[in-house]
Order: structure tokens, then C-alpha cells, then sequence
């Protein structure tokens, strides 16, 4: 698959890379080397399958590696069940990293050195200002920041980082800083934080560690361990990026990397950020980051979405230095394409109600042979039954049709899909008022849907034979929120939940051909939209069906997205 959907379009970091490649130097005779670094702090979402499939695609368009890296240099939010995820998550998209999976907590020890050798240079030093206290000390643009404990000595700013190392002090006493420039007009420079006391068991680690060193910090010093050539990272850290080279030359590491930065990706009527996906999460907004309305990549898969899909609507977003929103109706339409061509067909009543036609012989069934799929004549054929009486859409009758209405009303003729052409003759109706059943004469010289007489039939409608058929529980989903914007501004996001986000159907009708059928399995229910088999909740005599996309969306690609 990874080939079929290789990324061989050119953007501006595979320029920055064809220059570095030309002009040989730091980057001579090396293979490019890449890495994807998520924190396990939490699941992987579609803003993530933008970065995994920058870092991993680059790396195949110029047959390099990429590294999987899990960042748990922060254990406050870290969980195993969250490397896990994001393992699976990853080689479902396709990718693989081969043994080259790493944690930044493998590198501890050689950031604590790189720290000691700092602070023998003079370019770092322990201050006890608390984080009150430095953010009063910060400065502005046109004043400079201050420390009192800038100028301590080498040797006692030594003897101190050990002592935090060995956990004499306690949180927050002390952190140790780098010592650059407290005038920069770029704030990341003025002697940022490198390390911070944190008594917090490491998931990984345990309690061999109550000093944890910063992102910025760990980032470099980890990419330079792995041999990275191009360290590929979300536009909000090129203003990190002087210190990311700060780091690189200043301490003693066996490889020098490039940090490039590009665009995150923003997708309208959602949200991004895993602290506010956690919260949906955990206060009951959503059943689980697998929660077919979550953007996160396992809630993504539940609902159906296909790897090939999402990689393609990575590629065809394109490479930006320049944040933008993506409307969602694209990522459907990318979806959409996909499971057009290779989703099998079958016939599924989501609101059913019975059709009974009078004149066929009772007791009696025949059978049709169908295409599973019109696109792909590979997928073969199957075998559906006609009976006497069928499960039609209780949309598809009106006993008093609105106006150019031409399903089933009393008098009117359609074509029951592959089978026969009906005409209705009534309905029955239950003492609410409400229809219960539909009748109908079927014409015995039309089957396969044909009309040998020329007349023609306006309207075709979907069915499921009633004496073979089977139950299922439909689940259609809509935006998790109402408004496309419900990030931003001083919105509180959770007012925007949309009520309406999903709308579970029992007693839904289905052939019964698919009864046995495991997750996963997409298909398109003829006339209602594409659905999938739910990875969790079906089983064998409880068929649990997730809508992911509907037939047809409003959404049209431009010519920058085609």
C-alpha cells in the first residue's frame, strides 16, 4: 500500500533537502534520516497523521529512515497504553520503522552529562528563582531579563545540579538554566529552563530520576544521538529553533541536524488539542478516544476511515509554512473517493417498514445475482432472495406525495432494485395512525428491474427480503460540534457540543449474507451512505454498523486540492 500512495510530491522541506543534498558538507554521503517524536501522553489524532506521513514519506521519497521516538521526557501525563496506541496507530497508516523505535528516556543520562558540560563551559548555571519570580525577572522588549544567581560560580552551580540530581531540594526550589542572552528579542533565548526538579514516577524509569529536562533541551540532544540528518517539526518551534542549534553546538554529540519546521494541520468543527480531547474524554463527553467522532486516529479507524484515505488527504493538503483550516467535508471527500471504489455493495434498511405484494405466489422465493462492487468486477458476485414480502425505507412511501415525490404512494410504479418493478396499492396503518405496512402488485415480465414494454419508471428503491434478512444497530454520527469554529476566540469549546452528534437506529434490516461477517468490513448501503462493521461493539448476532460517510457531501476539492 505505502508504495501505491507514495508521496512524490515536491514541497518547500524537500527543497530545503535537494540543497543540502547539493551542496554536501555536514549532510555529505549521509542517508537522510528522519524521526517521528509523539509525547505518550495521549492519542495520536489527525493533525499527527500529517506530521507521521511528512516525517515517514520524506524519508521513503528519498529511500532514508524515520525513527519512531516516544518524547517521555514529561511523566506527569505518560502511559504505556498511550506508546502502545500510538505504535498501532502508526503501522496502520502504513509506516514502519523497522528497530528503530526509541524513548528520549533512553538518553537521560547523556542529557545530564551535556548538562554538566554546560555548565564547565559557563553557558548554564543553577537559579532559584521560583516560576513566579522569573516571569517577574523575564523583561520585555526593551528591557532585559534579570537573574541574581546568573553569575554563580562553575563549581557551586556543579555541586548544586548534583545535589538536584540526588534530590535534596525540592520541587521548584532550583532549575538549571542555560546561559545565553537575557536581551534577545527572541524570549526562547533569554536563558531558558534546561532542567526542572519533578518528583514524579517515570513510567519508564521509575524513581531513578526527580529531575526531568526540558523539550527543548532533550529535542536536539535525542536527534543528535539518532544520527538524524532533518529534524522535521510544527511551525511553533521555529522560534525554538536558535536554541535547538544553540544546544547542537555547544555540547558534544555525534551529529549535527537541520530543524525544519512546517504548518500544523487545523480541521474545522473539532478540536486538536489533547488536553481538551482528554477532557472530552474524561468527563463523559465521548465514549472513549475511540469514539467514532474523536479525530483521533483509532476513533477515525472505528468509523471507518482507511489508511489510503487519510494519507491521501495528507498528500493532497500539501506542505505549508503558513497554518490554515482544513474544512473536514475534504477529509469526508477523500474517504468518500476511497470507499467508492473499493467498498462492496450490499442492501440495508435503516427505518424499515413492511412491503407485502399481494400478487406473488406465497411460499415462494427466487434468487438474484448481483455485482458486489461495479468498480472493482474482481470482488465477484453474490446471491440475494426475493420473497412475497420485503423491507422497504419507510421514507420511500408517502400515502399522499409531496410534490415531485416519485417513490411509493398509492398508483405509482417503482423499481425495486435489481429485482422488480411494483406498483402501490395501499398501505396499512396502526391505530396512532401510523404505517405498518405497504402493499403492492409486482409485474411478473419486469424482473431484473427491466421494462420490456419501454414505459418508464422515475423512481428505484433499495430492499431486503423479510425471510432473509437480519437485525443490525445503525450508529450515524454528524460533528462532534456546531459551529466550525469552536476553538477559538474566548469560546469555551464544550458549549458547542452538538446534541445531535449521534443517532443510534435498532431494528435495522440488512442481507443476511453479512451476518458472520468480523470488523473490519466497509461497505456502501445502497442509497444511504457508506458504513462499516464497529471494531468493537459487533459480534456474531448483534451486527453493529458505524455511518462514516455519507453518499454525497457539499464539498468540492479546488484545483489545489485535486
Amino acid at each position: 500500500m505505502a508504495d501505491e500512495i507514495k508521496n512524490t510530491n515536491a514541497n518547500f522541506i524537500h527543497d530545503f533537502i535537494d540543497e543540502d543534498i547539493a551542496k554536501g558538507g555536514q549532510f555529505e554521503g549521509k542517508t537522510v534520516h528522519t524521526r517521528f517524536p509523539p509525547e505518550p501522553n495521549g492519542y495520536l489524532h489527525i493533525g499527527h497523521a500529517k506530521a507521521v506521513c511528512i516525517n515517514f514519506g520524506t524519508a521513503e521519497k528519498y529511500n532514508g529512515m524515520c525513527n519512531l521516538r516516544m518524547d517521555d521526557t514529561n511523566p506527569t501525563k505518560e502511559d504505556v497504553e498511550y506508546v502502545d496506541a500510538i505504535k498501532e496507530d502508526i503501522a496502520w497508516l502504513g509506516f514502519t520503522w523497522d528497530d528503530r523505535f526509541y524513548y528520549a528516556s533512553e538518553y537521560f543520562e547523556k542529557m545530564y552529562e551535556c548538562a554538566v558540560e554546560l555548565i564547565k563551559k559557563g553557558l548554564a548555571y543553577v537559579c532559584q528563582l521560583s516560576a513566579d519570580e522569573m516571569k517577574l525577572y523575564r523583561g520585555d522588549l526593551s528591557t532585559p531579563a534579570t537573574s541574581p544567581y546568573r553569575d554563580r560560580p562553575i563549581e557551586e552551580s556543579l555541586d548544586l545540579f548534583e545535589r538536584m540530581k540526588n534530590g535534596e531540594f525540592k520541587d521548584g526550589e532550583m532549575t538549571l538554566r542555560a546561559k545565553i542572552d537575557l536581551a534577545s528579542g527572541n524570549f526562547n533565548m533569554r536563558d531558558p529552563v534546561l532542567y526542572r526538579i519533578n518528583r514524579i514516577s517515570h513510567h519508564r524509569t521509575g524513581d531513578t530520576w526527580c529531575i526531568y529536562p526540558m523539550y527543548d533541551f532533550a529535542h536536539p540532544i535525542e536527534d543528535a544521538m539518532e544520527y538524524i540528518t532533518h529534524s522535521l517539526c510544527s511551525l511553533e518551534f521555529e522560534a525554538h529553533r536558535p536554541l535547538y542549534d544553540w544546544v547542537i553546538n555547544n555540547v558534544t554529540l555525534p551529529a549535527k541536524p537541520r530543524q525544519i519546521e512546517f504548518a500544523r494541520l487545523g480541521i474545522n468543527h473539532t478540536v486538536m488539542s489533547k488536553r481538551k480531547l482528554r477532557k472530552l474524554v474524561e468527563e463523559g463527553y465521548v465514549n472513549g478516544w475511540d469514539d467514532p467522532r474523536m479525530p483521533t486516529l483509532c476513533g477515525l479507524r472505528r468509523r471507518g476511515y482507511t489508511p489510503a484515505s487519510i494519507r491521501n488527504f495528507c498528500e493532497r493538503i500539501g506542505v505549508s509554512k503558513v497554518n490554515s483550516t482544513v474544512e473536514y467535508g475534504f477529509l469526508e471527500y477523500c474517504l468518500r473517493e476511497d470507499l467508492n471504489e473499493n467498498a462492496k455493495r450490499i442492501m440495508t434498511v435503516l427505518k424499515p417498514v413492511r412491503l407485502v405484494i399481494t400478487n406473488y405466489p406465497e411460499n415462494q422465493s427466487e434468487t438474484f445475482t448481483v455485482e458486489n462492487n461495479p468498480n472493482k468486477p474482481e470482488d465477484g458476485v453474490r446471491t440475494i432472495t426475493f420473497s412475497r414480502e420485503c423491507y422497504i425505507e419507510a421514507d420511500d412511501f408517502m400515502e399522499v406525495p409531496a410534490r415531485k415525490y416519485f417513490r411509493l404512494f398509492p398508483g405509482n410504479e417503482v423499481r425495486l432494485k435489481s429485482a422488480y418493478v411494483v406498483k402501490c396499492t395501499g398501505c396499512k396503518k396502526d391505530e396512532n395512525g401510523n404505517i405498518i405496512e405497504v402493499y403492492a402488485e409486482y409485474d411478473p415480465e419486469t424482473r431484473g428491474g427491466n421494462t420490456p414494454d419501454g414505459r418508464k419508471v422515475k423512481a428505484t428503491i433499495h430492499w431486503v427480503d423479510a425471510e432473509n434478512c437480519c437485525d443490525a444497530e445503525v450508529r450515524l454520527y454528524d460533528n462532534l460540534f456546531s459551529v466550525a469554529d469552536p476553538d477559538s476566540g474566548d469560546k469555551n469549546f464544550l458549549d458547542y457540543i452538538n446534541p445531535h452528534s449521534l443517532e443510534i437506529l435498532t431494528g435495522c434490516k440488512t442481507e443476511k449474507s453479512i451476518e458472520n461477517l468480523t470488523a473490519p468490513a466497509s461497505f456502501q448501503f445502497m442509497r444511504l451512505g457508506y458504513f462499516c462493521l464497529d471494531n468493537k461493539d459487533s459480534k456474531k448476532g448483534h451486527l453493529v454498523f458505524n455511518r462514516s460517510v455519507s453518499l454525497k457531501g457539499s464539498y468540492k476539492p479546488d484545483n489545489n486540492n485535486s
